[in-house]
């Protein structure tokens, strides 16, 4: 078998993935696209072991690997991507700019209980309340 074949197979896959990474903004697509874009990789570890003839099949072990993480990122992917659906009603990664860690007021010294050296005062924020929601 020629190694070109699975190369440049690989090599499409790749480049619709990372297409799929750069234009879509729906969460799941962009999840679906990394999936393409592992399996162009195990697609060319296991072509260049075979091509190899290595003894240890370093490639097929790789491969093997590579599919338990892309089985816990695909895991922890679709569950950060729920919660965030039900939290916002969206999946659409323009529109979570929320998530964004900006930094907020500096607190003046009736505010913060401990007083202008407690343990907010290197980062200049303000304590805000658990249960106050923010503007979107």
């Amino acid at each position: 078998m020629h190694l070109v074949y699975p190369a440049v197979l690989s090599a499409l896959l790749f480049c619709v993935g990372l297409y799929g990474v750069l234009a879509r903004r729906n969460a799941i697509l962009l999840l679906m696209s990394v999936e393409l874009m592992l399996a162009a990789v195990s697609l060319n570890l296991v072509a260049f072991d075979v091509w190899l003839r290595d003894e240890a099949h370093a490639g097929q072990v790789f491969t093997l690997f590579l599919i338990a993480l892309a089985a816990a990122e695909i895991g922890i992917g679709l569950a950060i991507v729920l919660l965030v659906y039900r939290e916002r009603g969206t999946s659409a990664v323009d529109r979570l700019r929320d998530l964004r860690d900006t930094p907020g007021p500096a607190p003046g010294p009736a505010e913060d209980p401990d007083g202008p050296n407690g343990p907010d005062a290197a980062t200049g924020r303000g304590r805000r309340d658990p249960t106050e929601k923010t503007a979107p």
